[in-house]
């Protein structure tokens, strides 16, 4: 049985968690607070972590890549839909960093450094909302990666959508997937 570690707030986790509800493959989720475990399981120290038999993954992008190949479907058609799974990768990293930083009480507007974080997140916002958008139903993983990333923006209040109309319309178009909305993540 697969056994996916992780927390049901991570966005990285959902997409994961998400990849195999649709997959039909036999698998159960493991909570896991990467922060108070002393050994996590896993040499990144953070989640999501894929076990499966002697197959052992620890990132995001190989576990739904997996998943999606060890059930016959297809993960990412192309270096364009690729490039934009990317950038949504980006734009959670840099939100996730503020996000940890602030809660460990840094100004994030105190240092260039955080600043230039800040504007990666608009930057990367406003060329998301430019991309195309999916017909309803046909959503592949560059979508569900962005989708996840915006909800996560937005449950954790990091960042508004409010200006980018196309995001607004994917995280409808998503939320109408029943897996998407079975990864919703608890209140907080």
């Amino acid at each position: 049985m697969i056994k996916l570690f992780g927390s049901l707030t991570s966005p990285f986790v959902r997409h994961c968690r998400l990849a195999l509800m649709q997959s039909g493959l036999d698998w159960e989720m493991v909570e896991l607070d990467i922060h108070s475990s002393e050994d996590p399981g896993t040499p990144t120290l953070r989640v999501p972590f894929l076990e499966d038999g002697d197959v052992k993954l620890t990132d995001s992008t190989s576990i739904v890549k997996y998943v999606r190949e060890k059930s016959g479907q297809a993960f990412i058609a192309d270096a364009v839909a690729l490039d934009r799974y990317c950038l949504a990768n980006t734009l959670l990293d840099a939100a996730i960093n503020l996000f940890l930083l602030e809660r460990s009480g840094v100004d994030i507007q105190a240092n260039a450094y955080t600043r230039r974080q800040q504007k990666r997140i608009d930057m990367i916002l406003s060329e998301l909302d430019s991309g195309p958008l999916p017909q309803p139903g046909k959503l592949d993983d560059a979508d569900y990666r962005v989708s996840v990333g915006v909800a996560w923006g937005q449950f954790r209040k990091r960042f508004s959508i409010d200006a980018h109309q196309n995001l607004q319309r994917l995280l409808e178009l998503a939320k109408d997937e029943p897996a998407f909305a079975a990864t919703t993540p608890p209140a907080a």
